[in-house]
């Protein structure tokens, strides 16, 4: 059903080219990390989480009634976006507010809607 990307019909390699190239890849534990990071994101739930979060800080009690979502659920979507340093929280009383964790995570999130023709 699906077709091969296109192939060069001749092999030439521009070894010198190749050889600057590895010189600056990242290293495997880096690659490992924002593999991780993108599969974080890869879920739906999360996303609209960062999204509701994108402009304004949200306790868990509005997160779960804009998501329509349990509790158990939202918070669980949380800890995993803390964990991968998406998201920070600060405690009010007996209420926990959550926002993106830093401008790289807004611009992550504003240039993949860019990406998608959904500009912000």
């Amino acid at each position: 059903m699906d077709k091969q990307a296109p192939c060069c019909s001749e092999k030439r390699v521009d070894q010198s080219l190749l050889d600057e190239i590895l010189k600056n890849q990242p290293d495997q534990a880096a690659l490992q990390r924002l593999s991780e990071l993108f599969k974080v994101l890869g879920e739906n739930s999360r996303i609209k989480i960062m999204a509701a979060l994108a402009d304004h800080e949200l306790c868990v009690c509005e997160l779960t009634e804009l998501l329509g979502m349990k509790q158990s659920a939202v918070s669980q979507q949380l800890r995993v976006l803390k964990a991968h340093h998406l998201v920070r929280y600060r405690k009010e009383g007996r209420s926990v507010y959550y926002r993106l964790d830093d401008e790289h995570v807004k611009a992550l999130y504003a240039i993949g809607m860019e990406h998608i023709g959904e500009e912000r």
